[in-house]
């Protein structure tokens, strides 16, 4: 979890999950094959910043991605003391609805498949 990234953040991920709670630079997701993000992006201009070659943009939707997103900037809140941390938590019904989730067009395709065949 960061509070704001400069150019060319997540480039090449291939696993985990980043949380980024401010601005992004430019080029952001350039080659991201994996793993997942959750960007705070309350202006709507976060996708000007991407690459999407690889990903896709979408809504926080699940409840599994809603619950690791908010555990996330608890932890994070925990740990820091961090006050954006704290004011998107305390408004947290309507500040979910300004996250973007970025996934990567492959890795989300191999996740369902596997969501699939759990079935």
């Amino acid at each position: 979890v960061v509070e704001g990234i400069g150019d060319h953040g997540c480039e090449y991920m291939t696993g985990g999950v980043a949380v980024i709670l401010g601005p992004t630079g430019r080029n952001f997701g350039a080659g991201m094959s994996g793993g997942m993000a959750f960007v705070y992006n309350p202006d709507g201009l976060f996708e000007q910043q991407c690459n999407k070659d690889t990903f896709e943009i979408e809504e926080v939707s699940s409840e599994t991605d809603m619950g690791e997103l908010k555990k996330l900037i608890q932890n994070h809140l925990d740990l820091t003391q961090s006050k954006v941390a704290k004011k998107l938590l305390l408004n947290w019904k309507l500040e979910l609805k300004n996250f973007s989730k970025v996934i990567p067009t492959d890795y989300k395709r191999v996740l369902e498949e596997i969501q699939k065949e759990a079935v």
